[in-house]
């Protein structure tokens, strides 16, 4: 049976689940309150960071514009337009085996894409979550739901993994920034 996290708690993953190292990280929305004319265009992001809580380069931000950490660690399965669907909007996979040591933690975030010119935010979505299953047999460990906390926020910070004493764990965040992607990619050390 899953774990379901409020905001600020934490998790151990691979302590209890000897072997664990196949993760898929689902999140998923609904759009509420939204007649602006355009679809809600929402992309799940994963930043992977050192001990400083930096990307060490820019090949460690995987999107819908780089899928495929060089690692082979973490891996985006596709950009969801219009979401909408019922279950997990966009997919992450993680290889907890092929993170390299130099990454302390893995930030799951997800924004609004053109949100300023869209006139859209976090406060006309709802239902959103993220969970974390073992890809091995489909099994849900973890899950966050969001709640309706936000309303003028165009990005979150879901939840992380991270490192703990040669463990892996699970923190739900949920964290809203205004301004987008960038002020995402800003705050975590990407070039943008």
């Amino acid at each position: 049976m899953a774990v379901n996290l409020m905001k600020g708690q934490k998790v151990d993953l691979t302590k209890g689940n000897p072997g664990l190292s196949q993760l898929l990280i689902g999140l998923g929305w609904d759009i509420n309150r939204y007649d602006g004319g355009y679809d809600f265009d929402l992309d799940a992001a994963a930043f992977l960071l050192g001990v400083n809580g930096k990307v060490t380069n820019d090949q460690d931000f995987i999107f819908y514009n780089n899928t495929l950490h060089a690692s082979g660690a973490v891996e985006h399965t596709g950009d969801n337009l219009t979401g909408g669907s019922d279950g997990d909007d966009e997919v992450i996979k993680v290889d907890l085996s092929k993170v390299p040591e130099n990454i302390s933690k893995i930030d799951f975030t997800v924004t609004i894409y053109d949100a300023e010119v869209r006139n859209q935010n976090f406060g006309q979505v709802s239902n959103a979550y993220i969970h974390v299953l073992d890809e091995t047999n489909g099994k849900e460990l973890v899950r966050f739901d969001l709640g309706e906390d936000f309303s003028v926020e165009t990005a979150v910070v879901v939840g992380e993994l991270y490192r703990y004493n040669g463990e892996w764990k699970f923190n739900a965040i949920g964290s809203g920034f205004s301004g987008g992607l960038r002020a995402l990619g800003l705050n975590f050390g990407v070039n943008v």
